[in-house]
C-alpha cells in the first residue's frame, strides 16, 4: 500500500470513528443533564416547602415573595426537565433537525415565569404595606431562609457549570434561575436582619420590591437569549472563530469558500458553507477534500459542529451567483 493510500485509509477510519465518539459523548452529556435537572426539581420542591413554612411562621412579605419565586421556579424546572428529555430525542421524519431547539423555548418560558413572579411579588409587597405590616418569629424564619439560600447557591453553581460543560442552554438557564432564587433569599435575609436591628417594619416590603426588580433583570436576560436563538441570531463570537478557522483550513487545502452561514441549535452549531474547486477537479477528489475540511473544522473548534458543504466550480462562480469569494 502506498503512502497516499495509507493516508486515505487513516482518514477514512477517522471519519468513521469520530461520529461514533461524538454521539457517545453527547449521550453521556444528556445522561448528566437529566440527573442534574431531576436534582434541581427535587431541591426546588424542598426549598418551596421550607420557604412556605418560614412565611407561615413570620408573616413576612419578603419571605412570601421568596416563596412565590420558588413556586414559579418549580413550574419552570418541571418544564425544563421535559425539555431536556425531548431535546435528547433523535431527528425523525417530522423534525429532521432534531428537537434541540426546544432549549430556546425552555429558556424563554423560564424567563417569562421569573418575570411573572417578580410582578406578583411587587403587588403583594405594596398591598401588605398599605394594609398593615405584622411580623413575628423573625429569627426562626431567617434561619430557614438562610438554609435554603445556601443550598440553592451550591445547586445553582453546579447547574451552570454542568450546563456550560455539556453545552446545555436548558441546564445553564435553570442554573441561573436557581442562583437568582439564592440572591433573592439573601436579599430577604438582609431585610429581615434590618427589621430586627432597627425595628422599622417597612424594611420588609421594601426589600421584597428590590428583590423583585433584580428578578426582572434576570428574566429579561433569559428572554433576550431565547429570542436570539429562535431568530437564528449570528453570535459575533461564534462568527469570528468560525471565519478564522475556515480561512485557515481552506488556505491549507488551496480551496476558496463563500456563503458561510450558521445557526445554534442549543447544543450544536450547524454550519453551511460553499467550497469552490477548479472545474476539472474530479468529483471524488473534491468530495474528499470537502470532507477533510469538515473534519478539521470540527476538530479545531471548541463546540459541537454539524457542517454541510456545497461544491461549486470556481471558474463560473461569479457569473452564476454574482457573489465574491474568500
Amino acid at each position: 500500500m502506498t503512502a497516499t493510500a495509507r493516508g486515505r485509509a487513516r482518514a477514512l477510519v477517522r471519519a468513521m470513528i469520530r461520529p461514533v465518539a461524538s454521539h457517545r459523548k453527547r449521550e453521556q452529556g444528556f445522561v448528566e443533564q437529566r440527573w442534574a435537572m431531576r436534582l434541581s426539581l427535587a431541591t426546588g420542591v424542598a426549598m418551596l416547602v421550607g420557604k412556605v413554612t418560614a412565611y407561615l411562621l413570620t408573616g413576612s412579605s419578603a419571605i412570601l415573595s421568596d416563596a412565590a419565586e420558588s413556586v414559579i421556579h418549580v413550574a419552570a424546572v418541571a418544564f425544563a426537565v421535559f425539555s431536556v428529555e425531548l431535546s435528547a430525542r433523535p431527528a425523525d421524519q417530522r423534525f429532521r433537525y432534531g428537537y434541540e431547539r426546544i432549549a430556546f423555548f425552555s429558556a424563554g418560558f423560564e424567563g417569562a415565569m421569573i418575570a411573572l413572579a417578580a410582578a406578583w411579588i411587587i403587588v403583594t409587597a405594596v398591598q401588605q404595606w398599605l394594609t398593615g405590616i405584622s411580623l413575628q418569629r423573625l429569627g426562626l424564619g431567617t434561619v430557614l431562609v438562610a438554609a435554603a439560600a445556601l443550598l440553592n447557591l451550591g445547586l445553582g453553581l453546579y447547574l451552570v457549570r454542568t450546563g456550560r460543560r455539556t453545552r446545555s442552554l436548558i441546564l445553564e438557564a435553570n442554573g441561573k434561575h436557581v442562583l437568582t432564587d439564592s440572591w433573592t433569599s439573601f436579599g430577604v435575609i438582609g431585610g429581615l436582619v434590618l427589621v430586627m436591628v432597627t425595628g422599622w417594619l417597612p424594611f420588609d416590603p421594601l426589600v421584597a420590591i428590590a428583590v423583585a426588580l433584580n428578578i426582572l433583570w434576570s428574566a429579561g436576560s433569559l428572554i433576550r437569549r431565547s429570542v436570539a436563538g429562535l431568530m437564528d441570531y449570528a453570535d459575533p463570537r461564534i462568527a469570528g472563530r468560525l471565519e478564522a478557522h475556515i480561512e485557515e483550513v481552506c488556505r491549507e487545502h488551496g480551496v476558496v469558500y463563500h456563503g458561510l452561514r450558521f445557526r445554534h441549535s442549543g447544543y450544536r452549531v450547524m454550519v453551511e458553507v460553499h467550497l469552490l474547486f477548479p472545474f476539472n477537479t474530479p468529483v471524488g477528489e473534491a468530495h474528499r477534500l470537502a470532507t477533510r475540511i469538515e473534519q478539521q473544522l470540527a476538530e479545531r473548534l471548541p463546540f459541537d459542529l454539524d457542517v454541510t458543504t456545497h461544491l461549486e466550480a470556481v471558474e463560473d462562480h461569479e457569473r452564476v451567483h454574482g457573489a465574491p469569494t474568500h
